[in-house]
């Protein structure tokens, strides 16, 4: 009888794993992983897609390969490392991104979703950054059009701004002293 996850998939990774001589403790054999209702997140993070919609076929591989790794201890704990690492490197260089243009927030939630692969904390983290960005976005959605061109406004100084002082401090290129000085006459 084929073991199967509380969805009533089978466990692929567990028996492949047995199939290819790796020993796979009871435990997991009962914990395959995330589940499809678990990956399968909305983007607002606040509701689960049902469990009947199938995962595309290179999710379903990737989860496949994670769970193979998982079942030997000695790939858990290398991919553990693994992840860490990896995910270090983005988030570091995502804040350093951060005060200079470029995608720094982009970055460091790439950074998180890394990390949430093998991090609970992590998970938790970037399912709260993204139900807080999805909230935000419909509230701005939700607003007239005057109040959506203040806080666009608001954003382009903000990032006019940051983009300034990045070059006067960093490269130093005063662009508003260039400026000024090409519209004084002469």
């Amino acid at each position: 009888m084929d073991r199967a996850t509380p969805l009533g998939q089978p466990i692929i990774a567990t028996q492949t794993a047995e199939r290819r001589g790796c020993g796979v403790s009871n435990e997991q054999r009962s914990k395959p992983g995330r589940t499809g209702s678990e990956a399968g997140a909305s983007a607002a993070g606040a509701a689960l897609v049902p469990a009947q919609r199938e995962r595309s076929r290179w999710r379903q591989r990737i989860s496949t390969t994670l769970a193979l790794i998982r079942a030997n201890p000695t790939g858990r704990l290398a991919l553990k490392v693994f992840v860490a690492i990896t995910g270090a490197i983005i988030v570091t260089v995502g804040i350093a991104l951060i005060p200079l243009p470029g995608p720094g927030w982009l970055l460091v939630i790439a950074g998180l979703g890394v990390w949430a692969v093998e991090f609970h904390w992590a998970r938790r983290l970037l399912t709260f950054t993204r139900r807080h960005v999805y909230n935000w976005t419909e509230w701005v959605k939700r607003q007239s059009l005057s109040v959506r061109l203040v806080i666009g406004s608001v954003g382009l100084v903000f990032v006019s701004t940051v983009v300034w002082l990045s070059l006067k401090y960093s490269v130093g290129i005063d662009v508003v002293a260039w400026v000024l000085g090409h519209l004084r006459p002469r």
